[in-house]
């Protein structure tokens, strides 16, 4: 009985060593993702993509709320910094229903855009288009 025990906490703490090496792994998979977003590089944000896919099975749905690029989303982010083809790549990527819906401050993407000047960008018209 005592061996069943022994071999439980075993297994227990080796999946949970195991787990959180994979967190700080996609962490730092995912370190300069605002950095290729604000450069507009598409070519290189679609290869971290794909990295983190087939490394982690993780989709662009599954990170993409906990990205914070100095307070901003990453569609945001490109918004702001006019990277169109990332930004467009992004929202032919995402969920139809993850794009309308409301982010970390309350408002959805589009509601922010038109807040901050930024509803007639190429951006929001894929947008806009998408949902």
């Amino acid at each position: 009985m005592l061996k069943i025990v022994k071999t439980s906490i075993v297994i227990a703490t080796t999946s949970l060593i195991f787990a959180g090496n994979a967190q700080a792994d996609v962490g730092e998979a995912l370190q300069n993702i605002c950095t290729i977003v604000k450069a507009d590089d598409k070519g290189e944000l679609r290869k971290k993509m794909k990295r983190v896919q087939s490394d982690f099975s993780l989709r662009i749905k599954d990170y993409y709320s906990g990205v914070s690029c100095g307070g901003n989303s990453l569609i945001r982010t490109a918004m702001l910094n006019n990277a169109v083809e990332t930004g467009t790549l992004m929202v032919k990527k995402m969920p139809k229903s993850d794009l309308s819906a409301p982010e970390n401050d309350g408002k959805t993407i589009t509601a922010w855009a038109a807040e901050n000047g930024l509803a007639n960008s190429p951006i929001a018209a894929v947008l806009k288009d998408r949902i």
